[in-house]
């Protein structure tokens, strides 16, 4: 990964982590795919290497995203789904070509064609989220209670309370506020 970039941001669901290449929409808006080569590090580094990136390619992606997140968006605040974003979302799941294969492990793996491109790999980002979004999967989508974040996630635990995208970020950054706010709360009280 290039040291100029921000790191990426990991999560265990492939649609949510994908929307997380750009983080603190509400704040300082962190772009983690600034550049076509960053885009292909990050589908690197999520099982869908790809040989080349246009910076149309890139747009493609970054449009994706945009829906992505719109619709986990409504989908976590039970609002009825974007009509743009779900014909996105739905546009790329079906250009591309890649399958499904099990590994010895007994684990799924997604295989892009011989030739893979980005759009290939757009397509398994977007089946993962229809998969989240239509409630396929164990868990439920929320979004993150950092005022700057809000980024939609999928909520696996077991209690399915999660309040933070990211506990290493998000969470940190909101219980550090809230330390320090206390602090000076309780100094401010005792003068």
């Amino acid at each position: 990964m290039r040291a100029a970039f921000p790191d990426f941001r990991l999560g265990n669901v492939l649609a949510t982590s994908f929307t997380g290449t750009l983080s603190e929409r509400h704040g300082n808006a962190v772009e983690r795919i600034p550049t076509p080569q960053r885009l292909m590090d990050w589908l690197e580094v999520n099982g869908l290497a790809v040989d080349s990136c246009t910076t149309a390619q890139l747009d493609l992606a970054r449009e994706l995203r945009e829906s992505i997140h719109a619709a986990a968006t409504a989908a976590a605040l039970q609002d009825a789904l974007p009509a743009d974003a779900v014909h996105v979302i739905n546009d790329c799941s079906a250009q591309g070509r890649a399958a499904a294969i099990l590994t010895p492990d007994g684990e799924r793996r997604w295989q892009l064609s011989s030739a893979s491109c980005v759009e290939d790999a757009l397509s398994v980002i977007a089946a993962d989220a229809i998969s989240i979004i239509a409630g396929e999967r164990d868990g439920k989508l929320a979004l993150c209670a950092s005022p700057t974040c809000r980024a939609a996630f999928f909520d696996t635990s077991q209690s399915r309370t999660r309040k933070w995208c990211d506990m290493n970020t998000c969470g940190n950054r909101q219980k550090k506020a809230r330390f320090h706010a206390n602090r000076r709360k309780n100094s401010s009280s005792t003068e």
